[in-house]
Formats: C-alpha cells, sequence, structure tokens
C-alpha cells in the first residue's frame, strides 16, 4: 500500500477483474494474450461477432447475388436505417434521426452544406482550434464553396492551456455574426468532455445552430443528443464502437430540421418508395436518410451489426461507469509509480470532463511509445509529445492497466527508450 493509501499492487487488480461485470465481454474479442492493446481509441479491436456479422453478410451477396438488396436477415437496402435505428440509443436519439452511411468527413461535408447558410449578418462559422484536422479542412472547404474566405469568416475559440476548451469561452464567441457551430463532442488529444447541452442551449439562445463531431464519444460515453436539442452530430465507427478500419460513419438530424433540402444531394437521398422511379426531380426522404449521398458500402457497414448487437446488450451506462474506473486507476498508477519521470496528465482529472483515454505528455514520447510497442503495449502517439491510452471498458482489464504501468516504469528506469529514435512512424 502507497502512502496515500492507493492499493498498487498486482492483487488489487485481480480483485477488481474478478467482480468486473463485464469481464465475460472481453472474451468476445480477438486479443493477443501476449500484449495488451490500448490504442481502441484510434481503432477498436475485432470482435466475433462482428467477424461473423460481416461473413454473413458476404455470405448473402453469393446466396442471393442482387436479391441481396430485398432478401435475407438484414437486406442492403434497408441496413443504413436499420443500423440507424439500433445506434440511435447510444447516441440518445430517436430510430429515424440518425442514419449509418458515408464517412466522417463526407458526413460532415453534407450537414455543413445543409445547415450553414450564411446571409447578409451571419457569415461566420465558430469551431475550436484543438479539433482534428480534417473538421477544419471539411468547415473551410465549404466556406469557400460559398464563396467567404475562411481567413475572415471561420472563428477559431483559442485554448488557455492547449489542451483544454472553457464553455465560458465558447460561449463568449457565440456572437451575432456566427451563423453555424461545430465542434468537438471530446477533444482528441486531451479527452476533454465538452458540456453539449450547455453549449447547444447557449447556441440556441442566439438562434444559432450547433453540431458535434462525436469520433471520440460514441461507444465511450451516453449521450442525449435529442433531449438536449442538438442540431446535428457526425461520427465514425470504428474506434471505441469497434467497426473496423474504414468502416462507415453516421450521422444524426434533429428531427426538427426534417425535410431541410440535403445540400449534397444523392441517389440514397431518396425516400425508398422513389428511389427507384428514376425521376430526375429528388424526392427526399422525410428523415435521417435524406443526408445519405451515394449507395452505402455494405461490407464497411457489416462489422457494425455484430459491434452493436454487444452495446445495446450492455448498455453505455455499464460502460462508461468501468471506463472511469479504468481511467482513474491508470491515472493514480502513474502518479504512484512514475513520479519523477517527467510525465505530465494533460487529460481532466474529474469524472465527468474526461472521456475514454488519458493523454500523457513527455519530451520523449514518440520514443516512449515505440519501446512500449517493443514490449507488447499498443499505445498511440499524438504529435509533438503526446502519449494516448485507451483502456476499452469492453475487452481491457485492470490487470492490463497495471502491468502497463510497471512496463512503463521499466522503460523509463532502464532507458529502454533510447534506443529508438524520437520522431513518429508515417502512420501514428
Amino acid at each position: 500500500m502507497s502512502a496515500n493509501n492507493f492499493d498498487n499492487t498486482y492483487e488489487y487488480a485481480l480483485k477488481q477483474d474478478e467482480v468486473d461485470v463485464l469481464a465475460p465481454y472481453r472474451k468476445e474479442f480477438y486479443i493477443k494474450e501476449a500484449g495488451i492493446y490500448l490504442d481502441g481509441n484510434s481503432l477498436g479491436l475485432l470482435s466475433k461477432r462482428a467477424e461473423k456479422s460481416l461473413l454473413d453478410l458476404l455470405d448473402s451477396w453469393k446466396t442471393y447475388g442482387i436479391d441481396g438488396w430485398t432478401g435475407g436477415e438484414n437486406p442492403w437496402f434497408y441496413l443504413s436505417e436499420s443500423l440507424g435505428e439500433q445506434m440511435a440509443p447510444l447516441v440518445g436519439a430517436e430510430s429515424k434521426e440518425v442514419i449509418v452511411s458515408g464517412s466522417t468527413t463526407v458526413n460532415l461535408h453534407q450537414l455543413v452544406a445543409t445547415f450553414y447558410k450564411p446571409d447578409s449578418k451571419r457569415t461566420k462559422i465558430l469551431a475550436d482550434e484543438l479539433n482534428f484536422p480534417s473538421d477544419i479542412y471539411a468547415l473551410k472547404s465549404q466556406m469557400q464553396l460559398k464563396g467567404y474566405d475562411p481567413s475572415e469568416h471561420l472563428f477559431q475559440v483559442e485554448s488557455k492551456d492547449g489542451h483544454t476548451l472553457k464553455e465560458e469561452d465558447i460561449i463568449n464567441a457565440m456572437t451575432d455574426d456566427i451563423a453555424l457551430i461545430v465542434l468537438p463532442s471530446i477533444l482528441y488529444r486531451s479527452g476533454q468532455v465538452l458540456d453539449m447541452e450547455t453549449l447547444t442551449r447557449e447556441a440556441h439562445k442566439r438562434n444559432i445552430l450547433i453540431g458535434f463531431d462525436l469520433c471520440h464519444s460514441i461507444g465511450a460515453i451516453p449521450h442525449d443528443l435529442s433531449a438536449w436539442d442538438v442540431d446535428f452530430a457526425f461520427w465514425c465507427n470504428y474506434k471505441h464502437l469497434n467497426g473496423g478500419p474504414g468502416g462507415s460513419g453516421g450521422l444524426y438530424v434533429n428531427k426538427r430540421h426534417f425535410g431541410t433540402i440535403p445540400g449534397l444531394a444523392g441517389w440514397f437521398s431518396s425516400r425508398k418508395d422513389k428511389q427507384f422511379d428514376m425521376e430526375h426531380e429528388l424526392t427526399a426522404a422525410d428523415d435521417a436518410g435524406a443526408y445519405q449521398i451515394g449507395t452505402p458500402n455494405i461490407f464497411s457497414m457489416a462489422p457494425i451489426i455484430g459491434s452493436l448487437s454487444m452495446f445495446n446488450e450492455v448498455g453505455m451506462d455499464k460502460i462508461r461507469t468501468k471506463s472511469l474506473k479504468l481511467t482513474k486507476y491508470l491515472m493514480e498508477l502513474i502518479n504512484d509509480q512514475l513520479a519523477g519521470h517527467n510525465f505530465n496528465i494533460r487529460n481532466p482529472i474529474e469524472d465527468k470532463k474526461r472521456g475514454g483515454h488519458i493523454y500523457l505528455e513527455h519530451s520523449e514520447a514518440a520514443r516512449i511509445c515505440k519501446a512500449l510497442k517493443a514490449e507488447g503495449v499498443i499505445p498511440d502517439f499524438r504529435s509533438p509529445n503526446g502519449i494516448r491510452l485507451a483502456p476499452v471498458a469492453l475487452y481491457n482489464t485492470f490487470e492490463d492497466v497495471w502491468k502497463t504501468v510497471q512496463i512503463l516504469k521499466e522503460i523509463m528506469v532502464e532507458e529502454k527508450y533510447k534506443q529508438f529514435e524520437n520522431k513518429r512512424g508515417v502512420v501514428a
């Protein structure tokens, strides 16, 4: 037992795993037992259910040919809507407000093209300086397409510490010239959870539409988008939701906006009963399906079927409860075992503000990540000096967390990291 009464023993970690109600789900995933995977916030592991649902849809192609669009257990023509209905509880939405299709950036382009309607008074988009670059690229692109210079019309809220945002700073930036707000639900580096409910309420007080990027929150924290009255949201499904590399994304549109013509119309924007009339005038779907564009990628959606079955079986409350325990335990161990090794925890400490990963800074971060991989621990490096560690509730254990910190301590004490270059690989 350490001086602060924190139990840093291996036995304690094992006891926590013994009483973990989610422990049986670890067996659902393909895990290298000799290693520790802590990069589920970049790419979740393959589950046996996801593998089966992918193979089942492949078999439906073999069995039905083109009739797979309307035949079989999961008809392809309705799969986006079916998955949207199953995914809606994860974001706190009504079934028709969610659709699974496209990708994160394609869906963002669609939503901004639909809801960014600058006029003589409101021309600006409000974002933040800590967001993932892809979102900013898309926002700038949409502004340019509408004839606006992003250097003048894109306002990015600054971070006072380089890691987190203050909601009051965002609210203060909601000026009369803002036409649209697009923010992350969880900051991808620090893991800070933004107060989406408050930000939405404040935006609507000022008659501004607001949307959120849920890439780092879906499958990690509960949401209540409909009750919060969020206008729109978009996300990927390959991180905490374990939908597979490059898997199809998803989007949410508040039912208040049903009937708004999609900014980027396509064949799958059509109402289902009209789609094969082949008319050159679009009859858009009267739900979130209107904001699809092209034919959905069936095999990229297939693993999500199996993955969602687990999430809806477990429920987000249990997942969030274990996730918070794991990240808190990880931080406690780091403070207890790695003092003096110049690590700085940059994620929020408070539970309600912390997402599903922790974020460490160290001047030798790239080298340390390579050393961890050499020892069988898979972390995530973020340039220039960030280490993200994501113990995922469905397949990581308290033992994983304990062993990771012991390995990290050994790497630092024995200076094993010095055998590696302190720069990132091609993919980081």
